[in-house]
């Protein structure tokens, strides 16, 4: 199962959040999974790729199928942000691009902490699911409340009717890691 990672580029970001993305990123290679990320450096984009390679490196038995998966916008190549580290790497026009292209090869979505970039992508999957795109998930782990106002959001546009009683695509927010990653791990039993 192809993971689609969204996450924050930023460097100056706090050491715990690197360390979470140290934690997901070994964790998807050690249960075998392939991630697929936005194929730039910086902040949880390098913590997270990086532990997923070291890990699948170490690894004594990998599965075969599994592979890193960088997807990477030319500006951020001409910025000099580009990823080494992909077994396999998409150079694309555009983030909008990258965008559709990794919701065409992703079988399900995280969403770690970030900023406009990243809030962008979830939107992206969630208004596309919506409108019946795609029916793969998106898990948005609301790590030590970081999306808490996100959630107080769709509340208050549910109560305003701005979504629908009955939504057809919801997003799955979750608290902890450790349900996350018992999520993912049924999901890729099921299949």
């Amino acid at each position: 199962m192809i993971v689609a990672v969204y996450c924050s580029a930023n460097d100056c970001i706090s050491e715990r959040y690197k360390k979470l993305g140290d934690c997901v990123g070994k964790w998807l290679a050690n249960n075998g999974f392939s991630m697929l990320y936005g194929g730039a450096t910086g902040g949880l984009m390098t913590r997270v790729s990086d532990a997923y390679r070291h890990a699948l490196d170490i690894l004594p038995h990998p599965t075969t199928e599994q592979r890193l998966i960088g997807v990477v916008p030319q500006r951020i190549i001409d910025n000099g942000r580009l990823a080494t580290n992909c077994d396999e790497l998409h150079t694309v026009p555009t983030m909008s691009a990258r965008k559709q292209m990794m919701r065409d090869i992703a079988d399900v979505f995280v969403c770690l902490p970030g900023s406009y970039g990243t809030l962008d992508e979830m939107y992206d999957v969630i208004a596309s699911g919506t409108v019946g795109e795609h029916h793969k998930p998106i898990y948005i782990l609301n790590y030590e409340g970081f999306y808490d106002y996100l959630r107080e959001e769709a509340a208050l546009m549910k109560r305003h009717n701005f979504l629908p009683k009955e939504e057809k695509y919801i997003p799955n927010f979750i608290n902890t890691l450790e349900e996350l990653f018992d999520i993912l791990q049924s999901k890729n039993q099921s299949l």
